[in-house]
């Protein structure tokens, strides 16, 4: 994946752009994070308004899909505009000539209008799914998710969510330790657990200051080799164990079993990729005990085994 277009049509979201931008168009190659050439291209060249009251100079036409390992549509303004017939078709040209196609937010409405989701699973934002099946019937809704991987077609829900699509689909390219690094420099998480229904009509709660939580989940996450139960991190958090579960998933959006078996996975992967330990030591390095175990979560969670992992990525 060397070229990314990000195809946008005759508004722009600036937000879901930006996200675009962000995880494709910047160059960090002095970090030793991978560079993209990356563009923004639509029908018509020039000045486009955005949704937000400014314009954006787009510099290249529909030509430069044709060229792009990875077309991505943000957010799409005009959801029951019909489809520009040219970008439907060059979306159809990059599907077949296999090019992966992600869409951010209601990008995923572009995508539709130009037949790619039929028959496949796919989501948009939670205030927009019932407005996709209609207009769309063939699309295989899935509401609750934060993004699908269908083929070569990512589709992620509400805006933040396509950070979580990007991040993976660099994680599947790339490697984990190459989306941790790029999330750490995006200060956000490397993966999130849970869905977009834990959004819907009710915006996630902040933690209240001095809570400490986020102090408990960076000593776990150091400390992920250790036994942890939900216990020993109620009573470094000073809560009892219910009002730290309830508390936990309020801020994670998840379990803290799911949360730390998912930060174990990806202790395991990094380590899978950028050492020669046996699986067995990487089993007991990221808590998972033995390597019966650390295979039985990689085909559950991954479905791979380690083995497999580490011959795809190891550096």
């Amino acid at each position: 994946m060397e070229s990314v277009a990000a195809l946008v049509g005759s508004r722009i979201a600036g937000f879901e752009l930006g996200i675009l931008c962000q995880v494709f168009g910047l160059d960090r190659s002095d970090d030793g994070l991978p560079g993209y050439d990356f563009a923004v291209c639509g029908p018509r060249p020039g000045l486009v308004p955005t949704t937000s009251g400014f314009a954006v100079e787009v510099s290249h036409d529909l030509s430069r899909v044709a060229e792009a390992d990875l077309v991505a549509v943000p957010a799409w303004p005009d959801l029951d505009a019909p489809l520009d017939p040219a970008i439907a078709t060059a979306l159809q040209d990059a599907y077949a000539r296999g090019a992966v196609l992600l869409s951010v937010c209601s990008g995923a409405f572009a995508l539709a209008g130009a037949g790619l989701l039929d028959g496949r699973r796919a989501t948009t934002h939670w205030q927009f799914a019932d407005r996709l099946v209609r207009r769309f019937p063939r699309v295989r809704i899935e509401r609750d998710v934060l993004y699908v991987t269908d083929g070569p077609v990512l589709t992620s829900a509400g805006a933040a969510a396509g950070i979580d699509a990007c991040l993976h689909l660099v994680r599947r390219v790339h490697g984990s330790g190459t989306a941790n690094a790029l999330a750490r420099r995006m200060v956000v998480p490397a993966h999130r657990e849970g869905g977009q229904a834990q959004y819907v009509e009710m915006p996630l709660p902040a933690v209240p200051t001095g809570e400490g939580m986020a102090e408990v989940l960076d000593w776990a996450a150091e400390h992920l080799d250790r036994d942890l139960p939900v216990a020993t991190l109620a009573h470094r958090a000073g809560m009892s164990v219910r009002n730290f579960a309830r508390r936990f998933r309020t801020t994670t959006g998840t379990t803290p079993h799911r949360w730390l078996l998912e930060q174990r996975l990806q202790r395991a992967e990094l380590l899978l990729e950028t050492s020669d330990l046996t699986v067995d030591v990487v089993a007991e390095r990221s808590g998972f005990g033995s390597a019966d175990t650390l295979r039985h979560h990689f085909a559950r969670r991954r479905g791979t085994t380690p083995h497999a992992h580490r011959h795809a990525f190891h550096v």
